[in-house]
């Protein structure tokens, strides 16, 4: 068996935050050699404290690697991995492959790809969903694109990490471009959730018994069903931040913009999320809009003082 199909490669995993670390822990658990790099040098240590391999770099935590695994928040983090000083690019070897699972604008996406792949090392292009619990697990859906040399070589890695796996086509940036339509669904359904239920506690409904008949009925969401909860527990220790989808509705908005799209609810949305950040929630769970509403209106959350 080739080096690029054995079942057991040497993988690199840069940025070991929530959603990282779980990923870096399920390739070492299908057996792979794992490096872990991260800003956060406590990340690292906790990384081979558990049996992994730490770098201080990325160049250093690629060096020898058949895959490399980013998972940071955004396309400019992406890219300092990539071409940044003591960059992956310094050291991967020829006919390697950069896993990006980071959210970004498709047209960045393609022109990274583009960058990489002229150094004769493979790009996929691979967002993920799921959360940090199925990332911990192996069970991340992953909308992966890129050429299909890349998918060959990455392919145990995304094995390890990934309980559905959809191929979307042959370039990079159609990846992307899926992760943005859920994102748009995403930033809109965790918006108008936080919007009913404020709008609940302000009818003085029992919010808890909202969140019951909800669920049961046509107006529940993933979002709803899942970020609720927080609500109720008045508990915004952050899955996901606020910030998040500042970030990402905002790159709907560059890229409705440039294609002349409308896209009137997510752009209210944004607004949503930029004002709960301005209010000092940024990095809070998402589900802190609520809150905002909260305070806007004068009404009793659980949890608030």
């Amino acid at each position: 068996m080739s080096a690029s199909t054995s079942q057991n490669q040497r993988i690199a995993v840069i940025g070991l935050g929530s959603m990282g670390y779980g990923m870096a822990t399920s390739l070492k658990r299908a057996g792979h050699t794992v490096t872990g790099c991260d800003v956060s040098a406590d990340a690292v240590a906790r990384f081979v404290k558990d049996g992994g391999a730490g770098a201080t770099t990325p160049a250093e935590a690629a060096k020898g690697a058949d895959t490399v695994v980013s998972v940071v928040v955004n396309a400019a983090q992406t890219e300092t991995i990539l071409f940044g000083k003591d960059g992956v690019a310094e050291t991967l070897p020829k006919d390697g492959v950069f896993i990006s699972s980071a959210t970004m604008d498709p047209d960045v996406a393609r022109r990274l790809a583009k960058q990489l792949e002229a150094t004769g090392r493979h790009y996929l292009d691979a967002p993920i969903s799921g959360g940090a619990q199925r990332a911990a697990q192996g069970e991340l859906t992953i909308l992966a694109s890129g050429s299909p040399a890349a998918f060959a070589k990455a392919r145990p890695a995304l094995d390890a990490m990934a309980a559905k796996l959809y191929e979307l086509g042959d370039a990079a940036g159609q990846g992307a471009a899926f992760k943005m339509i859920n994102q748009l669904l995403a930033g809109v359904h965790i918006a108008a959730a936080s919007e009913a239920m404020a709008f609940a506690a302000k009818q003085g409904l029992d919010i808890r018994k909202v969140y019951e008949v909800i669920t049961a009925s046509a107006g529940n969401s993933w979002m709803f069903e899942n970020r609720m909860p927080h609500v109720l527990d008045g508990d915004y220790t952050p899955r996901s931040a606020v910030e998040i989808f500042v970030k990402d509705l905002g790159i709907i908005q560059d890229m409705a913009r440039t294609a002349r799209f409308p896209v009137p609810v997510s752009a209210a949305a944004l607004q949503m999320f930029l004002m709960t950040s301005a209010a000092g929630m940024g990095r809070d769970d998402d589900a802190s809009v609520a809150r905002m509403y909260a305070q806007v209106t004068g009404v009793k959350l659980p949890g608030d003082k």
